[in-house]
Order: C-alpha cells, then structure tokens, then sequence
C-alpha cells in the first residue's frame, strides 16, 4: 500500500485562474454569490445584464473547480463545479481552486477542504486576519499543508465519498418530486374542478373553515430562556435559519426540560412566519423549537391535508409580510383566521388521504435515510481524509 506525502496545497492547484476580461463573449450571464451556497448546495443564480452585474460578479470557473467562500470559512460556504453553465460567473469572495488533476483529484480535493479539521483550521487563519471583517488570502489556501495518497487511492476514496452524495441527493430530488405530485393533486381537488357525483349519489356540500381552526399552530419558545443545565439533556435550537440550512456546530442549545410539545422531531410540519417565511416538513434531528416558528399539528386532520393548505396560502403570507411596515416582515395570527380552507366530506377525505398520505410518508421515510447516509458520510469523511481508514 502506498505511503501518503505531504505538499503545500499550492504545488498542486492554481487559485483564481481566470477572471472576466474584455474578451468575455456574454453579455448576460448566471451569477452566484457566497451565500448562495452552502456545504456544496445552491440555492439559487440570480440573472443579470453583465453591464448590471454586482461588481464581484467576475470569478471564472470551469468544470471541477472548487469554489471556497475567503470570508468567514466557518459557515462553509463551498461547492464543487460540476456542468456549469456556460455563462457562470461566481463572486470574487471565493478562491476559486482548479487541480493539477495528474497529482491531485478535485473531488479527493473538495472532500478534504470540507472536512471539519480543514474549515476550522482555515477559520483560525481567518480570525486572525487584519481586515475587518474574518477572511483569508489566496496565499493561506495555498500554504494549506496536505496530506495525500497517491492518486488511485485518491480517486478510490472520492468515489466512495461522492456515492454517498449521490445517494443523499437523489433522495432530495426524488423528495421534491413527491411534493409536487401531492401539490398537484391539491390543486385538482381544490382549486379546479371538482368531481361530479357517481349518478344516484347525493353530493355533499363541502364546509368552510378558517385555516386556524383545522391544525394547532404552535409558536416556538424564547429559547434563551432555556438554556442547557448539562451537556447531557439537551437538543438544538431549530430558527430560521436553521429550517433552510440544517443544525450545524453553529446553532443554540437548549434545555431538553420543556413541554414535549416543543420537541421537534423528524417528519413534523413547521411554519416560519417571520422574515424569511417558508413551511417544511422538517428533515433533521431532535431539536427544540424557536420562536418565530410555529410546530403544526392537529388531532382532526391529517398531516398532508394541514401541510398542502399552509403551503397554498405562503404566497399570499408573503405578500402580507412583506407589506408590514415593520424591520422584519412577518404575518399575524388574524393572517391564519382569514385563510379559508375547503373541508371535504368525510367519505372524500378519505379517499384523497389514500392518494396523497403515501406521497408525504415517504418523504418523511426519505428524510430519515438522507439523515443516516449524512452521518454515515460524515463519520466516514475524517477516517477516509486521514489515512485512518485505507482504501484497498
């Protein structure tokens, strides 16, 4: 078996290849900004004119670069180029990182930079540095002090790594497909047409109800409040900004000695009705709920039919929101009691929760293996990058 050598991470990579110049043949292009990405998901590009275009909008990439956000590494804002539009151009906050691929495999490459000890060493550089604000040059990247196998090992490692990846992210797509088969069938039933009766059956009027009145909107605790006694009984905080990106070393805790009702656990329903408003089925650990959040539950209806009427009235609570003449836009409880909701008869609902209940309970079941493949991943990534576990 091969003996791993040490290098500086700058006899194996280039940083900042390329950048805009004035031979650039788009005049429109895809732009992506540090904090659109995190821990290798995008969220979004955001579109512009090139002659509009933010003035960091001028980092080049191509296909198996790494982009490493300089600022603050802490909250691993990084990502792996893959298939990249033509026309993308990433902010000048990230080194953009493109291997000497005949001494260094990029994806080997990502999943180093990604581990744990890597961003924590590179934020203590960061911390250090003299501007105003924590970030790192070019040139701390490059001095980065490495330790590699030889390629085939390299590539046996990333292999292994990135199927689990994979794996993970065709469970998310296979999730958002899910959702939108049950929106779909939402839509059907209740905003469109709705089904003529079998001849010789009564049709039965379908009732009327405020959107309060059908689930039990539960608003999340001053956690503050709450704080650990021990390192024993307690769980994360889940905020808003934990809802979209996930518990990370750098959330809250809490005490787990609350009402069990503000436990959050895989597969609840949760409503941040304040600043960025969303409703999800939340896909992560055991965690303690936040104000600002509402955990949704209710006794009389089930889980998809609650959750698919929260969704339809988001955009319509957006607007709301975004309308308040307040710093932080957000909707009110009298918001809920306007939302009519249609309620179907029973024989109705029932049939529709034989159609839909199945498309949210796998969701939640894939939920639950992303979550055992993501710590599989990370358990296995220090091991892998060390040399702890060998590849044979």
């Amino acid at each position: 078996m091969s003996e791993w050598k040490k290098y500086k991470l700058g006899e194996l990579v280039q940083t900042n290849k390329k950048s805009i110049d004035s031979n650039y043949p788009f005049e429109e292009i895809e732009y992506l900004d540090t904090g659109s990405i995190t821990r290798g998901k995008i969220e979004s590009f955001q579109k512009y004119k090139l002659s509009e275009a933010p003035s960091r909008a001028k980092r080049l990439v191509v296909q198996d670069d790494i982009i490493y956000s300089t600022v603050r590494p802490i909250q691993r804002h990084y990502g792996f180029i893959d298939n990249p539009l033509s026309n993308l151009v990433v902010s000048t906050g990230f080194a953009t990182i493109t291997c000497e691929k005949d001494k260094l495999n990029p994806k080997f490459l990502y999943y180093l930079l990604s581990n744990d000890d890597t961003v924590e060493y590179l934020d203590v550089i960061a911390e250090a540095s003299t501007s105003a604000y924590p970030s790192l040059r070019p040139s701390d990247i490059e001095n980065l002090e490495i330790t590699i196998p030889e390629l085939p090992e390299q590539k046996a490692i990333a292999s292994i790594l990135s199927c689990l990846d994979d794996k993970i992210d065709l469970l998310h797509r296979q999730n958002a497909t899910l959702e939108k088969m049950a929106e779909t069938l939402f839509r059907q039933w209740f905003m469109e047409r709705r089904p003529e009766p079998v001849e010789g059956e009564a049709k039965e009027e379908w009732k009327s109800k405020p959107l309060s009145s059908i689930a039990v909107f539960l608003n999340g605790l001053a956690c503050q409040k709450f704080p650990p006694k021990n390192n024993i009984e307690k769980l994360p905080v889940l905020k808003i900004k934990e809802l979209s990106s996930g518990i990370t070393e750098n959330s809250d805790w809490a005490t787990t000695n609350v009402k069990p009702e503000y436990i959050v656990k895989n597969g609840d329903v949760i409503f941040a009705w304040s600043a960025s408003l969303m409703v999800k089925i939340w896909d992560g650990q055991d965690c303690i709920l936040n104000q600002h959040l509402f955990k949704v539950t209710s006794k009389d209806y089930p889980k998809w039919f609650y959750f698919l009427w929260c969704k339809h009235y988001l955009d319509e609570f957006i607007a709301k929101a975004a309308s308040h003449a307040t710093t932080m836009g957000h909707i009110k409880r009298g918001d809920l009691d306007k939302a009519m909701v249609l309620i179907p008869s029973t024989k109705e609902l029932e049939e529709m929760t034989l159609e839909t209940e199945p498309l949210i309970e796998k969701i939640i079941a894939n939920n639950k293996q992303i979550k055992l493949l993501v710590n599989l991943r990370d358990t296995l990534l220090p091991k892998l990058m060390s040399g702890e576990v060998r590849i044979l």
